[in-house]
């Protein structure tokens, strides 16, 4: 954990790791069930504290990933134990425990040699993921943590197609993971797989829940975000005015401002709330530089 904040081992690009810290500073003092429609990594939900959590991504494989994480707590050694026979299988550098990339590897390749020394074994393993019908949710985890960007990411046909990338499974990995699971023994976290308004909907929602919405951003370009158009922007911000007229505090991150764009719903809409700005970056999936860019927190209450 550093300064007082813990990272998700999904290590989402684009998560509320960096940001957390000042997000929980506008939500209550106490929250009865902190509600998350969208919830990725997990960031926001690892840190802060709430009397239970419901917590729901329609991605499937999220959901598998830590409902898998949640299963070895309690048997934290053999989860590392099962990683590693998993990363010697394929001959895959794993720096926390020992440097075993060559001298002459790093002298030739400075900027990119744990790519090149783990391409082939990260390739056997994704092809080894797919034949085995894409499952083997510790083998996903991994290819997540050896994957270019620590991306999930699948092509047309649902088969896993991120490239290797610069990574490898080092004290940050380790670090975040036993974080996660300290943190998850001490929550009383529900998992759902849906949609978030048919999660939503199935909420009968009590005296201090709060719903926490990071939903995907309009303006922006990553992959999540592809998905996301100006009519799901609509119903997700009719949505919110329902929850407000029965009551329910709400509090939805976004982003209003990037590269020249400007998402006039979003900001519209914001007015009739309360809105706080956020310091932030963005790692961009394409190019991996940081693009200055106006994130808000809006609440309403």
């Amino acid at each position: 954990m550093k300064n007082g904040i813990a990272r998700s081992p999904l290590f989402y690009v684009g998560d509320k790791y960096k940001l957390v810290r000042e997000i929980r500073t506008h939500f209550p003092t106490h929250i009865n069930r902190l509600i998350e429609p969208f919830v990725g990594g997990g960031s926001v939900m690892m840190n802060v504290r709430a009397e239970s959590y419901l917590l729901n991504d329609i991605d499937s494989y999220v959901i598998a990933l830590h409902r898998m994480l949640q299963g070895y707590i309690g048997r934290e050694g053999e989860f590392m134990e099962e990683l590693y026979a998993i990363i010697d299988l394929y001959g895959l550098s794993i720096s926390l425990r020992s440097d075993v990339v060559p001298k002459a590897l790093k002298s030739a390749y400075p900027k990119t040699y744990y790519a090149r020394y783990n391409k082939m074994g990260y390739l056997r393993m994704k092809a080894d993921f797919i034949a085995g019908g894409q499952q083997d949710m510790l083998r996903l985890y991994l290819l997540l943590i050896y994957g270019f960007n620590h991306m999930l990411r699948f092509n047309g046909k649902g088969q896993f197609n991120l490239p290797v990338g610069n990574v490898d499974f080092n004290h940050n990995v380790h670090d975040a993971l036993t974080d996660y699971f300290r943190l998850l023994s001490q929550k009383q976290v529900e998992w759902h797989n849906e949609d978030y308004l048919l999660f939503l909907s199935g909420i009968e929602f009590q005296e201090g829940d709060l719903v926490y919405l990071d939903p995907p951003y309009l303006i922006s370009f990553s992959e999540y975000n592809k998905l996301w158009n100006a009519d799901m922007e609509r119903a997700l911000l009719s949505l919110l005015n329902h929850l407000n007229e029965r009551g329910v505090k709400f509090a939805i991150s976004n982003v209003i401002h990037y590269r020249g764009r400007t998402n006039t719903l979003f900001l519209e809409w914001s007015e009739q709330y309360h809105t706080h700005s956020i310091k932030s970056n963005y790692i961009s999936f394409n190019d991996n530089s940081i693009k200055q860019f106006s994130e808000v927190l809006v609440t309403n209450y």
